[in-house]
């Protein structure tokens, strides 16, 4: 069997062939100006991912494999608008037996022994009873952590990887932990906020191959599932407050920010806005980096399209 090529290594191939396996992250069948048919991929491995296009007999071979599936191609490394590609000839579908999917799953570059401790410590130094039981209520909940600390943050933006959403976790509380020295926010509710924000991706997605969501992700939603399972998690524990249960609850539902946003509130309070522009600000800030770092072309001078933020993103 041909040895893999790592998608990180294809620039050293550039206008030569290769032949080696890849995951199927997206698959998308189109036209060209001239009403012929091509076949457009997003194609993985744990070192990142690249474009492929299949020009000829597009449509038969997309019947061969569909998005999750792991193939073997054969095609040319190309360079368009200073962005490797691939341009695919042959595709063989591999049987699960054929394959060790670790090879094509991106995990978080963070160690997550680490990450895990410094959540722990933020749980710590909560000092509100209520909200530390909360939170101990929740992570300390071996089957739920675990899915938790391996889940990805997003599908294909921002922290899509394994450990995602961990590291998007973290990130977002040192970034609320930092701001909660320079403005007058409740800190224990707005850390806690912080930590629970997102808990509902571990519902959302599901990583069969490539990160989907699950039907319950797509018909709910994360901000939705996250509060439901906060209020169940909160009546577990005696005499829980009202109001302090009402604030975290609108942290989670208005931290996406704008309605058309997926917000299921609008930010009503101090630490609403300050949590959902930390969100944003490590969202935004990390699918721009893993944008740049995608490019394979030490001479290019622009990213790829952002087709989210409408835009390229220069270079040097």
């Amino acid at each position: 069997m041909d040895e893999k090529i790592f998608i990180n290594e294809l620039s050293s191939f550039l206008n030569s062939e290769v032949n080696s396996t890849f995951l199927v992250t997206k698959k998308e069948l189109r036209e060209d100006r001239n009403s012929n048919a091509y076949l457009r991929l997003k194609l993985a491995d744990k070192t990142g991912d690249i474009t492929a296009n299949v020009w000829n007999n597009a449509q038969p071979i997309s019947k061969l494999f569909e998005t999750g599936d792991v193939i073997r191609v054969r095609g040319k490394v190309t360079s368009y608008n200073s962005q490797l590609q691939l341009s695919v000839e042959k595709v063989r579908k591999l049987e699960e037996d054929e394959y060790d999917l670790a090879q094509y799953l991106e995990t978080t570059s963070k160690d997550i022994n680490k990450l895990s401790d410094t959540l722990y410590d933020y749980i710590e130094n909560i000092k509100n009873e209520y909200l530390k039981k909360l939170l101990l209520n929740i992570f300390d909940d071996k089957q739920f952590y675990t899915k938790f600390a391996k889940a990805p943050a997003a599908k294909s933006w921002h922290h899509n990887y394994l450990g995602g959403l961990l590291e998007h976790t973290i990130a977002v509380t040192k970034i609320c932990d930092f701001i909660s020295l320079q403005y007058p926010v409740n800190r224990d509710l707005l850390i806690s906020g912080a930590l629970l924000h997102d808990i509902g991706k571990v519902w959302e997605y599901n990583i069969q191959g490539a990160i989907e969501f699950t039907t319950y992700g797509r018909l709910v939603g994360h901000i939705p599932i996250a509060d439901e399972f906060i209020c169940e998690r909160a009546k577990q524990i005696d005499n829980f407050p009202k109001d302090i249960s009402m604030k975290l609850r609108h942290l989670i539902l208005a931290h996406h920010g704008e309605y058309e946003k997926g917000a299921a509130r609008l930010p009503q309070t101090l630490e609403a806005i300050v949590l959902h522009h930390a969100d944003n600000l490590d969202a935004q800030t990390v699918g721009v980096k893993q944008l740049i770092a995608s490019v394979q072309n030490d001479e290019a001078e622009w990213s790829e399209y952002d087709r989210l933020n409408n835009r390229y993103y220069f270079l040097k």
